[in-house]
């Protein structure tokens, strides 16, 4: 059977014409493009317009201290709702899961969000979740050498009756934690791509998935709903009760277009009250902002951005890595745009150097420069016609190039955030790591006109977890394996 694919996870795409847009030349194959060289140093990540990076604390992860050790694949069929076909969009680590599988090096197990929910009907039961072993990774170029993960539960609809108004492109993140108060919990964030107002956007459920009973939703204090609900992970405790009051959960969302902040946001919040029970429904819960850019519902200009941020830009996941000799970083991966322009159109199909805008968009800057200026204005012609099929690509975010990257960050910084030494928008990268060298980067053919091929390619990313106490970080790659993710895991030096 032939999925349906699940619409794209950028652009502000016309909905009823996403699924029929017909590809105007032929399609390179994905294959023929040559892998890109890992590279691993300081960041290359600057922007006069924004602050520069602020001195270490000295106590932080290098980026030679992450070691690749190989990817798994997912179980399961291609049967839609219960498939990891075009899912990937919430993964969490339990690390009180899978008790015998630990004699392999790589105990607990993963929670992973399956195929995406659909809107107007066609799959209103998307977005489930089931819990999978972890097997040894394998080192390989070929996906049928990797080792297979197996079900621990199967796929359970956890929030059957939830975010039913949030089902165009969702964006979600998990987060397992057991506290003492509250017990084990999932932590839950649900958005979608257009964001409605005044929809709540966080929630807890119970780690047996078949009993799941969602608590739920609640705001995250007032923010921009573009800048919660898109990615969550487990801030250290120490780190919590000294900086955040024992806020013990980080939440953000990294929306393409900056609309929510121009570069990863991050908020510290706790959805329990004194006695460990769920707030009400609609509650807006206290938040601490950690990171917060500039949003560009606010000015037209690159301000007070990620150095080198463009439009493009997906940062689809975060981990707090912290090793047992006591260096910390805040980690944030996802598909970056390095390219010389940047645009909100489609793929030219003259090649990655030509660019081709919606030249019927005026209300914003719809082409820029890597430096954040206009591009020339014979860049805002256009080249297709959407109405006519004469297009080569989705409508969206496009750039000359996109590359996988991680991101780390000071949690220093971040800490002179919460103290209210330093403004939000100020905290940089301090490293980044291009991980391209050790991705497969072959989506399915069908589905190069929504994620693009070759430089152009995005949705490199989903969602990625840690594992605190083995220093192992699991990385999902979308559309790797047909159209599953693949689980991709780093090990952090101690």
């Amino acid at each position: 059977m032939k999925l349906k694919a699940a619409f794209p996870l950028f652009g502000l795409i016309l909905v009823a014409l996403a699924c029929s847009l017909p590809v105007a030349f032929p399609v390179p194959d994905p294959t023929s493009f040559a892998q890109p060289t890992l590279t691993i140093g300081p960041s290359s990540l600057v922007d006069p317009v924004s602050p520069p990076r602020m001195p270490l604390s000295g106590n932080v992860i290098s980026p030679a201290d992450l070691e690749y050790l190989g990817a798994f694949r997912l179980p399961g069929e291609d049967e839609r709702p219960k498939t990891f076909a075009y899912g990937g969009n919430a993964m969490t680590f339990n690390p009180d899961g899978d008790p015998p599988g630990a004699s392999d090096g790589f105990p607990g197990s993963l929670f992973v969000m399956g195929h995406d929910r659909m809107p107007y009907g066609d799959l209103p039961n998307g977005n489930q979740v089931a819990e999978i072993d972890i097997p040894a990774p394998v080192k390989s170029r070929e996906i049928g050498s990797l080792n297979t993960a197996s079900f621990l539960q199967d796929f359970q609809d956890v929030a059957a009756g939830h975010f039913t108004d949030l089902e165009e492109i969702p964006k979600t993140g998990m987060q397992y934690l057991a506290h003492p108060l509250t017990g084990a919990k999932i932590h839950l964030a649900w958005g979608q791509h257009l964001q409605p107002p005044n929809v709540a956007s966080h929630a807890w459920f119970s780690p047996q998935l078949g009993a799941s009973n969602l608590q739920g939703a609640w705001f995250i204090g007032e923010q921009d709903l573009y800048s919660v609900n898109g990615y969550m992970f487990e801030i250290p405790t120490e780190w919590a009760d000294a900086y955040v009051a024992g806020r013990y959960l980080a939440t953000g969302r990294m929306r393409d277009g900056g609309q929510g902040g121009m570069g990863p946001t991050l908020f510290a919040y706790r959805p329990w009250q004194d006695d460990g029970s769920a707030p009400a429904s609609g509650t807006h819960l206290s938040e601490i902002p950690l990171l917060l850019y500039e949003n560009a519902y606010q000015t037209d200009q690159i301000v007070r951005a990620l150095n080198g941020y463009q439009h493009p830009d997906a940062w689809e996941g975060g981990a707090w890595l912290t090793t047992t000799s006591g260096r910390q970083a805040v980690l944030f991966a996802g598909t970056k745009s390095t390219g010389e322009k940047y645009w909100y159109g489609y793929i030219h199909p003259d090649g990655p150097q030509n660019v081709c805008v919606d030249a019927h968009v005026s209300d914003f800057v719809t082409c820029r420069t890597a430096d954040g200026g206009s591009c020339p204005p014979k860049d805002f012609s256009g080249c297709c016609e959407e109405s006519t099929g004469g297009c080569a690509s989705l409508r969206g975010w496009w750039s000359t190039r996109f590359d996988t990257q991680f991101i780390l960050y000071d949690p220093a910084d971040l800490a002179r955030v919460a103290a209210g030494e330093l403004q939000p928008w100020e905290p940089q990268p301090y490293a980044s790591v291009d991980i391209d060298a050790d991705l497969f980067l072959v989506p399915p053919e069908w589905d190069l006109q929504t994620v693009g091929w070759g430089d152009q390619r995005r949705d490199r990313i989903g969602d990625v977890t840690f594992d605190r106490a083995s220093g192992l970080l699991y990385v999902l790659e979308l559309y790797a394996d047909g159209p599953k993710p693949v689980v991709h895991v780093w090990h952090v030096r101690p």
